[in-house]
């Protein structure tokens, strides 16, 4: 198990979670946990518009790099949203598949991709085998669950890939910790960097992972 930084050329920004904290309300957060348009396109909400623009493209380039991967090989994206990360995994010869529970998201990804994604919760990938995967990813998916589902998911990624790599949002001081929960309007379980770990180990969890740290 170790600790990579896989999205180093993620596009850094300014985050204003002062303002979205003002602006968060219940209605707002039970709304983005429908994963719905609002979740991703509607101004005031989370990604606040989500189309492609090719900003993947180095982090996937970077993740076969890392784990040496060969045209063809087989990769997940758990929680691939729009599909943008598959279909840039498609684009450099990989032979790459998604699932997210938004219908909506999946209805608007690349057209080309799209028999490739799978509508279904990372809870259950109980459609794939044992070692299916030559690398699984999950990129701020598994937060979205409370700590149960987390856990339970954690244990399915680490079941249908041969290597798998998560990213979870994250604090490592009590700063970070604030910003977090001021920004954040779908993450349900909210730990530190060491508790993360701890769960990691916990549930038998052998691959990589990182942190989203606002």
């Amino acid at each position: 198990m170790v600790e990579v930084n896989l999205l180093e050329k993620y596009p850094k920004r300014k985050r204003d979670t002062k303002t979205r904290s003002e602006k968060k309300t219940q209605s707002i957060i039970d709304c983005n946990l429908t994963f719905g348009w609002e979740y991703f396109d509607k101004k005031g909400y989370c990604y606040e518009g989500y189309s492609y623009d090719g900003r993947w493209i180095p982090i996937v380039e970077d993740i076969i790099k890392y784990y040496n991967l060969k045209p063809g090989a087989k990769i997940l994206d758990v929680g691939c949203a729009k599909g943008y990360v598959v279909y840039d995994f498609v684009n450099a010869g990989m032979d790459a598949y998604g699932l997210d529970i938004s219908k909506y998201a999946i209805s608007c990804s690349p057209p080309n991709i799209r028999d490739r994604l799978y509508l279904g919760n990372a809870l259950d990938l109980s459609r794939f085998k044992d070692d299916e995967f030559d690398l699984v990813i999950s990129i701020n998916c598994v937060h979205c669950l409370d700590e149960e589902g987390a856990r339970q998911a954690i244990k399915e990624i680490q079941r249908v890939g041969k290597h798998a790599f998560i990213t979870v949002d994250s604090f490592r001081t009590k700063e970070e910790e604030e910003r977090m929960m001021e920004w954040i309007v779908a993450g349900r379980t909210a730990m530190s960097v060491d508790d993360w770990i701890k769960l990691f180990k916990e549930e038998g969890f052998i691959g990589d992972y990182y942190w989203f740290i606002i």
